[in-house]
């Protein structure tokens, strides 16, 4: 049985590139032009993934993917954004989506996107807490707290470290932790991530906490699940 793909999108030309190119992929979509319709037809034909622009012509995809993340916690939902919308992206994540893509994308990099969400052996944690023992991130505030203790991170620490906390257990190549923190093209040039994972390591030694991130030679990442 193909997998089935709701998309919610308002704008007929990209709607049909999408529809048209899933479709020659043996996908079965359903596409729905408004976020209110859009519910309706998740409620009325269970997808496994839904593809959400994040602009609806009634509704703002924001909230759109925030009630549809509560009556569906185990779908995965990628988000539509505009390219330089980073405010948009963050709220997308913050209201349960799993990942998001700039607007205008490469057809082959959205249907990588897709794969790799329906590979994924279960849900990623949604809701506003991302938790590791006594590690506490509170993705709406965005605090991070141990035990008692405040964990001052800069705005891309936090994004790593909910990024690690997200994929426990995966292991992440650097290009896949740049554009999910980054959301930029990533040159292979740069330590900009290594430095990065450094910094987070050494901020929640200091308060007592010893992050399980593992280097993993020649491919990436792990945050070890505990």
């Amino acid at each position: 049985m193909p997998p089935k793909v709701l998309l919610i999108e308002d704008e007929p030309r990209i709607a049909q590139f999408i529809v048209e190119g899933l479709t020659e992929e043996g996908f079965d979509v359903g596409w729905a032009r408004t976020g209110e319709e859009g519910i309706t037809y998740a409620h009325n034909w269970p997808a496994d993934i839904i593809i959400l622009d994040i602009r609806l012509p009634d509704l703002s995809g924001i909230d759109v993917c925030r009630r549809l993340r509560q009556e569906y916690p185990e779908t995965a939902i990628l988000m539509l954004t505009a390219l330089d919308a980073i405010k948009d992206r963050v709220h997308g994540l913050e209201a349960g989506a799993d990942d998001y893509l700039p607007k205008p994308f490469a057809f082959e990099e959205f249907l990588a996107r897709i794969h790799a969400l329906l590979r994924r052996p279960g849900r990623l944690p949604t809701g506003r807490y991302l938790r590791d023992r006594d590690l506490v991130l509170d993705i709406i505030a965005r605090t991070c707290h141990f035990k008692e203790h405040e964990v001052h991170l800069t705005n891309t620490e936090f994004d790593l470290l909910a990024c690690f906390l997200r994929h426990r257990g995966e292991i992440l190549s650097r290009e896949e932790l740049h554009r999910e923190v980054w959301g930029l093209q990533f040159d292979r040039g740069t330590n900009l991530i290594d430095v990065y994972v450094s910094y987070l390591r050494r901020k929640l030694r200091e308060i007592g906490f010893d992050p399980p991130i593992e280097t993993i030679r020649k491919r990436g990442y792990r945050y070890r699940s505990s």
